[in-house]
C-alpha cells in the first residue's frame, strides 16, 4: 500500500498580514510559526504520510494554508476559487503541486469555494456555507463530483472562518464538532461528537488511518479521541490559530492513485 501524500508549504514571511474575519489581529511570531510547522510535518511523517513540501509563497500571507485553494477526492482534484484576491494568487502553485496526482477541474466566477469548507465522510461532502464559500461554489463543486457518485450537503457556518475550523471527520462515520461555530442540524448520516466549549479549536485534526494530528492544549478532546481508539499526536499551532487556521488546512492530504 502506498503512503498517503501530504502536500505542505512553510509559513510565508508576510504571514503577519494574513486575512482575518472573526478574530482580532495579534502579532505572529514567524520563527515560532516555522518551528511549529516543522513539528507538524514531523507528526505527519510519524503517522505514515509522505510529506511533499512545495516552495513558500512569501507574497501570499495565507499560503501556509494549502488546503484552501483545492478540493480533492479520490478521482479528481478541483482547483477552488477563494473569495479573496490575495488567496487566488495561490492557485497556480497549488495547481502545479496537485497536477501529478489528479486530473483537474476548475471552479469559475462568480462561484467562490475554499477547501477548508469541505469535510469528506465516505461519499458525502459537507460544505461550509459562510464568508468564503457561496451557493454558486457549492453548486459548481456538486456539478464536478456528483457524476463521480458524491453527495454534497451545505452546512451553515457562523462562528468561524471555515467549516473545518469547527468540525472534522474522525473516521467510522463520526464527525468531531464545535456546535458553537457550525450548524450541527445540517449534518445527516453521521455521528456527531461535540467538543467542550472551553476547547473551541480542538474540533480539527488530520486523520490518517487510526492516528490523528491535533492542536495541542485540548486535553478533553484528546481524551475523547483516544477513547475512540485513535493515536493522538498533539502539535502546538498557536501562530496558525492567530491566522484563523488549524491542523487540517496546513496540508492537502491524498492517497497515491492506484
Amino acid at each position: 500500500m502506498p503512503k498517503p501524500i501530504a502536500i505542505v508549504r512553510k509559513p510565508s514571511t508576510s504571514m503577519g498580514d494574513c486575512l482575518l474575519t472573526h478574530m482580532q489581529r495579534e502579532p505572529i511570531d514567524h520563527e515560532l510559526a516555522l518551528r511549529q510547522h516543522a513539528a507538524y510535518r514531523e507528526a505527519l511523517a510519524r503517522i505514515g504520510c509522505e510529506v511533499v513540501e512545495i516552495d513558500p509563497a512569501n507574497d501570499c500571507p495565507d499560503a501556509v494554508f494549502v488546503e484552501d485553494p483545492v478540493v480533492v477526492v479520490d478521482e479528481l482534484g478541483v482547483i477552488a476559487r477563494p473569495a479573496t484576491d490575495s488567496r487566488r494568487r495561490e492557485r497556480p502553485s497549488m495547481e502545479a503541486a496537485l497536477k501529478p496526482y489528479r486530473e483537474l477541474a476548475h471552479i469559475t466566477s462568480p462561484a467562490t469555494i475554499e477547501g477548508g469548507d469541505v469535510i469528506r465522510v465516505g461519499k458525502t461532502l459537507f460544505v461550509g456555507r459562510g464568508t468564503r464559500t457561496n451557493d454558486q461554489g457549492v453548486a459548481q463543486l456538486r456539478s464536478h463530483i456528483g457524476p463521480l457518485g458524491y453527495t454534497v450537503i451545505p452546512v451553515p457556518v457562523t462562528g468561524c472562518l471555515h467549516l473545518k475550523t469547527g468540525a472534522c471527520s474522525v473516521g467510522g462515520g463520526r464527525v468531531l464538532v464545535n456546535a458553537d461555530w457550525v450548524d450541527t442540524s445540517a449534518f445527516t448520516g453521521v455521528e456527531l461528537i461535540p467538543v467542550s466549549s472551553d476547547e473551541p479549536w480542538s474540533a480539527n485534526g488530520v486523520l490518517v488511518g487510526d492516528s490523528i494530528v491535533v492542536p495541542a492544549g485540548a486535553p478533553k478532546t484528546a481524551s475523547i479521541l483516544r477513547g475512540l481508539g485513535l493515536g493522538v499526536h498533539e502539535v502546538g499551532l498557536s501562530e496558525m490559530q492567530k491566522a484563523e487556521g488549524s491542523a487540517t488546512c496546513l496540508c492537502v492530504l491524498l492517497d497515491e492513485p492506484g
